[in-house]
């Protein structure tokens, strides 16, 4: 990022009540990759539809996820993530809402957060409606498909953004209901061709409409789950400013774009508005 680029930045934030919307592109820098960045393979998420209607998809997902959510309960917050929480500490952000299903904002200390499209760590039924732990249900599962996890292919193991692991034999993988009720279950997650709750998209709008300017880092706003923030900012007036790698669907919406890595961005403005205390012994950052 030029100096210049971070001069405007700087302009545009300090001094601000800021909302953040974070896409997958803010957790590359942990392993999590995302959908739509640069260089990133073509991917076909699972759609509701399939999820609900075929048992054969929905095998096939609980197979892989059983794996992959390991993998994700494993990732730690970066730079980036850290960063965010910093200027959350001093002052800048006042919410932030998050596509990702991966925790690393709460992980990072993150306090006002709205988890849009749900956690990876949850499981619900689609009958009663019960939550329960994803360790809880991988314990269950484990107890059906002894050694499944650790049969698989785990190096150079591929995950999407919703902890599902490339593992290619899932026939054999069975699967368990709700011990509540015997119903469906499902991630906490909100599938593609799903609705995100009503009362969650309400949150997130006040959100945004408390804040004087709206952040988006590492989101190509593709899905109007996103975008729709972006729009509803610039629709009443608020600046917003995107950090992304490559174009996103809002850059016509935006008073700044910034093509650059999401950690480096982020960890520049932390230093600038929310420098970290000094160590005993060493002058404060300017």
């Amino acid at each position: 990022m030029s100096d210049s680029s971070l001069e405007r930045l700087l302009e545009l934030l300090a001094g601000r009540r800021v909302a953040v919307l974070t896409g997958a592109g803010i957790s590359t820098d942990s392993g999590i990759p995302d959908y739509r960045g640069p260089n990133t393979p073509p991917r076909t998420p699972m759609t509701y539809q399939q999820f609900v209607g075929d048992p054969v998809f929905r095998q096939r997902y609980w197979a892989r996820n059983h794996v992959g959510w390991r993998y994700m309960d494993a990732a730690r917050p970066n730079a980036g993530h850290r960063a965010l929480a910093r200027l959350e500490r001093g002052g800048l952000i006042t919410g932030l809402i998050t596509q990702n299903v991966d925790l690393l904002h709460t992980k990072a200390g993150q306090r006002a957060v709205i988890d849009l499209h749900g956690v990876y760590a949850r499981v619900r039924c689609l009958e009663c409606a019960g939550l329960t732990s994803r360790m809880t249900l991988a314990e269950r599962l484990e107890a059906v498909n002894p050694g499944f996890a650790e049969a698989s292919t785990l190096s150079g193991l591929e995950v999407a953004p919703d902890a599902d692991a490339v593992v290619t034999e899932t026939e054999s993988f069975r699967m368990v209901d709700c011990d509540r009720c015997g119903g469906m279950l499902k991630p906490d997650i909100v599938y593609f061709g799903e609705t995100v709750p009503k009362e969650r998209v309400d949150e997130a709008f006040e959100m945004v409409e408390e804040a004087e300017t709206l952040l988006v880092v590492g989101s190509s706003l593709t899905v109007m789950s996103g975008l729709r923030f972006a729009r509803r900012a610039a629709k009443s007036g608020r600046d917003v400013v995107i950090v992304n790698r490559g174009a996103t669907r809002g850059d016509e919406l935006a008073t700044l774009t910034v093509d650059a890595s999401c950690s480096a961005v982020l960890t520049g403005l932390a230093d600038a508005l929310a420098p970290l205390p000094a160590a005993a012994g060493q002058p404060a950052r300017v």
